[in-house]
């Protein structure tokens, strides 16, 4: 099966840095849609369906809290593994991303192994 990815960071380098993952793990994606904030990532997903999300939190215009706080509520969740990728190591923000629905969440900076595992276990690849 081919996959349909969304990332959406607001540096152009870490956006850069995931596709190249993306293209040495030897996943199937079929597109790499990329957004610089919530706010740009929301009208992509109206036009564009994905199977799997990688956000970061702090970015400008709409962050990645509220972005998945508004995916939260519209469902997407339920149906879309969300990954967070981040430098917040705290637990507290671990945990409430989690409670809202991210399934993944990675502190920026990781081993392009550590993603590769991350995206699989989100995908049910691996358990």
């Amino acid at each position: 099966m081919a996959y349909r990815v969304l990332v959406v960071d607001d540096s152009a380098a870490m956006r850069a840095f995931i596709r190249r993952v993306f293209d040495l793990s030897g996943l199937d994606v079929e597109r790499l849609f990329e957004a610089g904030d919530g706010r740009e990532a929301m009208q992509l997903l109206d036009r564009e369906p994905v199977d799997v999300i990688l956000t970061d939190i702090n970015m400008p215009g709409m962050d990645g809290e509220e972005f998945i706080q508004r995916l939260s509520s519209s469902g997407v969740v339920q149906k879309t593994p969300i990954i967070v990728v981040s430098t917040d190591a705290t637990t507290a923000r671990r945990e409430q991303l989690m409670l809202l629905g991210a399934r993944g969440y990675l502190v920026k900076p990781f081993a392009p192994e550590t993603l590769q595992i991350e995206i699989e276990r989100a995908l049910g690849m691996i358990p």
